[in-house]
């Protein structure tokens, strides 16, 4: 997991509505599904690619998969963005 990653799973709009979903709390796939009119397949993708960013959590409970929003990551890079933001990151500049 990169930062690349991270900011690939962001740019989605369909990503960051399912992360929106998860700050609610945890939910399985087809509690995520029931708000998006794309196909199971589409919507493993997408979960997989905010997993591979570290960006969610998995925990099998029986025959369901929940996930869970992994906040550590999305703190981590909103620190960065943060940092890039502020006028004196790193010394003076003109």
């Amino acid at each position: 997991m990169t930062m690349s990653d991270i900011y690939r799973a962001l740019a989605d709009p369909s990503r960051r509505r399912i992360l929106e979903l998860l700050r609610a709390g945890s939910m399985t796939a087809g509690e995520i599904g029931e708000h998006f009119p794309f196909s199971a397949a589409s919507l493993s993708h997408h979960l997989s690619v905010l997993k591979g960013a570290g960006l969610v959590r998995t925990e099998r409970r029986g025959q369901n998969i929940v996930y869970s929003l992994d906040t550590t990551v999305l703190d981590e890079a909103l620190t960065l963005i943060v940092s890039l933001l502020s006028p004196n990151r790193g010394g003076s500049h003109p």
